[in-house]
């Protein structure tokens, strides 16, 4: 199995941007070729961190700082 170049905290962020453009954990964790429970936890992390209850308080974060790119076009990793 390759290593992962991306930190621990990089995933978090692309979990974040990827929660925010409305992918469930199912779809995350395909697309990220990891588990479902592992994206959860970056999740529930991320809304720990930043004190947020929900995925529309993480889409809002997302755009407010601009992690989403131009208009809120989909971000490809």
């Amino acid at each position: 199995m390759p290593t992962d170049p991306l930190s621990e905290r990089e995933r978090e962020v692309l979990v974040l941007v990827l929660v925010a453009e409305g992918l469930g954990s199912d779809a995350i964790a395909a697309r990220l070729t990891i588990s479902k429970r592992r994206v959860d936890n970056h999740r529930a992390n991320i809304r720990r961190k930043l004190n947020l209850n929900n995925a529309a308080e993480l889409t809002r974060y997302a755009i407010e700082n601009g992690l989403l790119g131009d208009a809120g076009g989909r971000f490809t990793p």
